[in-house]
C-alpha cells in the first residue's frame, strides 16, 4: 500500500512542477496555453458568427462552465487522473507479475515501429471509437447516466459547455481506453499531444454557438449542427443519439445518427432537469444522493 501512496504523492508533486514549467515556458505541445488559445479562438468565432443571434456572449451558466474548465482540465484531468493512471499501471503490473506477466505482455502491436503519421492515425481512430462506445454506456447504464447528467444539464449551448462534466466521466473513459492502448502500445508523446489538441478543438466547436456542419465532411467529423441534437431534451429513443466525440462516422455506420431538421432553437437538457442542481458542489454530489434515494 505504501508504494501506491508514494506514486500518488509523486504524481501530485510532479504535476505541480509540470504546471509551473508549462506556465513559464512556450513550446508547441504546451497544454496550458494550448487550451487557452483554443478556447479564446472558438469563443471568438461564436462572437463573430453566432448561430443563435439572441444568445448573450456571456450566456446562461457561462461562469459555471468556465470554472469546470479549470477544475476538470487542470485540477482533475492533470492531477487525479495522472495519479490514477500511474497507480493503475503499477497495480496491474503487480497483479500480472504473480503470473510472470506485465501489461506489456498483452501488447500485440508496437506503434513505434510504424511510420509516425500511421501511428498517429491509428491512435486517433482507436481512441475515438473506444470513446464513442464509452459515451453510449454513459447513456445506457443508469449508474453512469447519473454522472453524465451533469453534462446534459446545459440549457444554452456555448464552447465552454464542453467542459461541464462530472469528475467520474474521465475516470470511466480513461479506464476503458487503457485496455486497447495497452494492446497497441508504443505511441509517442507528440502523437498523443496532436490528437488531444485536435479533439479539444472539435469538442469546443461541437458545443459552440456556431451553425456549421462542414458540408460533405459532416459524415466524417462531428459538428455543431449534429451535436446540438445529442443535447436535445426530446429524443427519438430512451438513451440518445449522435454519440460521436470527434468523428461522426461511427454514428452513421451504426445508425445512431439523428438530424431531423435544423436544431438551432430546440430545447436542451433531459427530462427532469428542472430539479437538477444548479451549482457545482451539488452537481458533483448528485449521483451520491440519487444512489441513496434509489
Amino acid at each position: 500500500m505504501d508504494k501506491y501512496l508514494e506514486i500518488i504523492k509523486n504524481s501530485y508533486s510532479g504535476y505541480f512542477n509540470y504546471l509551473v514549467s508549462e506556465i513559464t515556458s512556450f513550446h508547441w505541445e504546451n497544454y496550458f496555453y494550448g487550451l487557452l488559445l483554443i478556447s479564446f479562438a472558438v469563443w471568438g468565432l461564436e462572437i463573430l458568427f453566432p448561430w443563435r443571434k439572441n444568445q448573450k456572449i456571456f450566456r446562461k451558466d457561462f461562469w459555471l462552465d468556465t470554472f469546470y474548465l479549470f477544475f476538470n482540465f487542470f485540477l482533475l484531468n492533470l492531477i487525479a487522473l495522472i495519479a490514477l493512471s500511474n497507480t493503475a499501471e503499477m497495480f496491474f503490473n503487480d497483479l500480472l507479475g504473480t503470473a510472470g506477466l506485465s501489461v506489456q505482455s498483452f501488447q500485440l502491436v508496437d506503434m513505434s515501429i510504424l511510420p509516425w503519421w500511421l501511428s498517429l492515425f491509428i491512435f486517433f481512430i482507436v481512441a475515438d471509437f473506444v470513446q464513442w462506445g464509452t459515451h453510449i454506456l454513459l447513456h445506457r447504464v443508469p449508474f453512469l447516466w447519473n454522472f453524465h447528467k451533469t453534462h446534459h444539464s446545459v440549457k444554452e449551448m456555448g464552447f465552454a459547455a464542453h467542459f461541464r462534466y462530472h469528475w467520474m466521466e474521465p475516470v470511466v473513459y480513461k479506464s476503458i481506453l487503457y485496455v486497447p492502448i495497452a494492446i497497441i502500445g508504443g505511441f509517442n508523446i507528440e502523437a498523443v499531444a496532436i490528437v488531444h489538441f485536435f479533439n479539444i478543438t472539435i469538442g469546443h466547436l461541437n458545443h459552440a454557438n456556431i451553425g456549421w456542419d462542414y458540408g460533405p465532411f459532416k459524415y466524417i467529423f462531428n459538428n455543431p449542427k449534429m451535436h446540438i441534437w445529442h443535447h436535445s431534451k426530446k429524443i427519438p429513443n430512451n438513451y440518445g443519439v449522435n454519440f460521436g466525440i470527434t468523428l461522426s462516422i461511427w454514428d452513421y455506420i451504426f445508425k445512431t445518427n439523428y438530424i431531423p431538421f435544423d436544431g438551432r432553437d430546440i430545447e436542451l437538457g433531459f427530462y427532469g432537469d428542472e430539479t437538477f442542481p444548479k451549482n457545482f458542489i451539488q452537481q458533483e454530489i448528485y449521483p451520491l444522493n440519487e444512489k441513496k434515494e434509489s
